[in-house]
């Protein structure tokens, strides 16, 4: 089965979004990803728009709170018929725990639960800033792969890693372990403020599951056609 990269709408309203999405074919069904600079803009109605439009769509809010609250506010989300959604693994197992519980509660009977992945370290921190701003002192690859242990000891279907750590969270926990990976760019692009970065192809070697590939494609020139060049790379076409 063909996989597609998750696009990053990174934008700041719906009238942006209407416009990048214009620049692609209506029989191109995307995976995007809806992130909290958009989401807090427009609201649940921008998410209700693109799976009315046959978008999947991954919800990246990384919820991060008390139990009860990230329980009851999962039990919302799922209502909105997203492919993935996901939190912080920072804020505990219990949390965690309160979440899958929510979504749960929160799917539509007869439809599939969200799948819920859980935020490791973020693919722009730095080991030295983990060291410096978290106080963790453990290595930055033993950080993510405890995160991923107790993201699976809590029943998450996953984690949010960079591309770098996905076979030893995959050996540390299961093969099926979901791991969805950010900072994503192309042979010769731009990093921007990713730390820890690989292209598509190596991507699809290394074993991740998605790939979220954001201003490679959002900020091209052509974005379909950058698009397809990201697309072909990840199902190993090229």
């Amino acid at each position: 089965m063909e996989k597609r990269p998750i696009i990053a709408l990174d934008f700041a309203n719906q009238a942006e979004v209407a416009q990048f999405m214009a620049q692609f074919p209506t029989t191109e069904k995307l995976f995007v990803k809806i992130g909290m600079e958009l989401f807090y803009q427009t609201g649940p109605a921008i998410v209700k728009e693109l799976i009315a439009q046959g978008h999947a769509v991954f919800l990246d809010l990384k919820l991060h709170d008390i139990p009860n609250t990230v329980q009851k506010a999962m039990r919302g989300l799922a209502s909105l018929g997203v492919s993935i959604v996901n939190v912080h693994a920072a804020g505990g197992i219990e949390m965690m725990q309160a979440a899958k519980k929510g979504l749960v509660e929160g799917t539509p009977t007869g439809k599939k639960i969200p799948q819920l992945i859980a935020v490791t370290q973020l693919t722009s921190t730095s080991e030295a800033q983990m060291h410096a701003d978290q106080l963790i002192e453990v290595s930055l690859t033993k950080s993510v792969i405890h995160y991923a242990q107790c993201a699976k000891k809590a029943g998450l279907d996953g984690v949010v890693c960079s591309a770098l750590e996905v076979a030893q969270i995959k050996a540390a926990t299961d093969t099926d372990f979901v791991c969805l990976t950010p900072g994503i760019r192309p042979l010769g692009a731009e990093v921007g403020d990713q730390k820890r970065v690989v292209d598509p192809a190596k991507a699809r070697t290394i074993g991740s599951t998605y790939i979220v590939v954001g201003r490679p494609i959002t900020q091209a020139a052509e974005p379909y056609q950058a698009y397809l060049k990201i697309k072909q790379e990840w199902n190993g076409e090229q």
